[in-house]
């Protein structure tokens, strides 16, 4: 795990290891979509180039949020997963995603997920958290 944080500031450092746009869409897909593939990542509607994902990936396992494991299915792919501290930033990512959906213009399919999660936040949090450590 790196540890070379510009500020003792807890927001700033969690900014250094998730806070760009391409590593909160990586850490996202591994959230809410399932994505666990490069092709996968590579497949997002974002459009992410792909030595921006694999630096982006890389910098995801030396800060302890990813780890790569071999595929079960293909010998040629490789398995990202979240550590517990990638799990960690559920919680932030649906705060995120609530205040998106307060403040920004979004799809009608996103709102009706969102309506489903703000019915039982905590429920929801708890429960995917559940799923992703399976």
């Amino acid at each position: 795990m790196k540890d070379n944080n510009r500020s003792d500031c807890p927001i700033s450092s969690g900014l250094d290891v998730w806070g760009d746009k391409w590593t909160l869409v990586i850490v996202r897909d591994l959230l809410f979509f399932d994505k666990n593939t490069y092709g996968e990542f590579l497949k997002s509607r974002e459009k992410i180039a792909t030595n921006i994902l694999a630096s982006r990936l890389l910098a995801l396992e030396e800060n302890g949020i990813i780890i790569k494991s071999k595929h079960p299915e293909s010998k040629a792919k490789i398995l990202y997963q979240l550590t517990d501290k990638g799990i960690e930033l559920l919680p932030m990512m649906v705060e995120s995603a609530i205040w998106g959906e307060n403040n920004l213009c979004i799809s009608e399919e996103i709102k009706t997920i969102l309506k489903e999660v703000k019915k039982d936040k905590a429920g929801y949090i708890k429960n995917r958290i559940k799923e992703l450590k399976a």
